[in-house]
């Protein structure tokens, strides 16, 4: 890669795919909404250099339904990398998407940036936590990588944002992330899936971006559980090679008709 040239990735997150691809989410169909997304990614695929994907992968937790993951990405020839959401079973996926462009890597370089990804799931549990195994690890990787700026990922939103049912189900200690982010300046942006809406915050120099789930959207700074009528989208980054970057949400014409029911997260 030209040393000049920004490193161009694509976030996806929360595709809640199913074994029987014809299974809803809340009424939509969330293979239809992916493969729209998907449709999307074709034209720009030329400039993408990767994709992250952000946990809830799956809606139900079947190699089947990554299975069905991997053969929608295939034809894209896109390098991937991904990290479990609430909703995945990470063993399954650490079977199954480790083949052809998809890795199970966790740490990467990519042109000047490095990538480090975590799991942030906690077995049962709707809400996120970082062990100490994880936290440690995170901390060596960052020293042993040096300078270069550094994307983080996690499943789980480290910051409140505003909603109430869902804060109730974000990272429980992110203040033991921030002690050592904190102590590495080169960590410019923190992504993360999990809260179906766009996020921005920024804390210390550090920016934590939310991503739109490629299904059903979540009503911002809700009360209680609500459906947001905004389309599927997902994100995509720009980052260059001192450090600077730019990000913008996509979105993608794809609709569906609203169901009144419930689900966690």
């Amino acid at each position: 890669m030209n040393q000049v040239s920004p490193v161009s990735i694509a976030q996806l997150t929360d595709t809640h795919l199913f074994a029987l691809e014809k299974r809803q989410l809340l009424g939509m169909p969330t293979t239809e909404s992916f493969q729209a997304v998907i449709e999307r990614l074709k034209n720009l695929q030329p400039e993408l250099d990767l994709l992250l994907l952000t946990g809830d992968l799956s809606g139900d937790g079947t190699p089947e339904s990554y299975e069905n993951l991997q053969n929608l990405l295939s034809p894209l020839q896109i390098p991937s990398y991904w990290l479990p959401g609430n909703h995945d079973c990470a063993i399954a996926m650490d079977e199954i998407l480790n083949l052809g462009m998809i890795s199970r890597r966790k740490s990467f370089k990519r042109g000047s940036w490095n990538f480090i990804l975590l799991n942030s799931c906690v077995s049962g549990c709707v809400h996120g936590h970082l062990s100490d195994k994880i936290l440690d690890w995170l901390d060596s990787e960052l020293k042993m990588l040096g300078d270069n700026p550094t994307v983080v990922a996690l499943h789980h939103s480290p910051l409140f944002i505003n909603s109430q049912w869902l804060d109730a189900s974000i990272l429980k200690n992110p203040e033991e992330l921030f002690v050592v982010l904190d102590s590495h300046p080169q960590v410019k942006l923190v992504l993360f899936g999990h809260i179906h809406q766009e996020f921005h915050h920024q804390r210390y120099g550090v920016h934590y971006l939310g991503t739109p789930s490629t299904c059903i959207q979540f009503q911002p700074e809700s009360s209680t559980f609500a459906i947001d009528q905004t389309p599927p989208g997902f994100r995509l980054l720009k980052l260059y090679p001192n450090g600077d970057w730019q990000s913008w949400i996509e979105r993608v014409p794809y609709s569906y008709p609203q169901e009144l029911a419930a689900i966690r997260c």
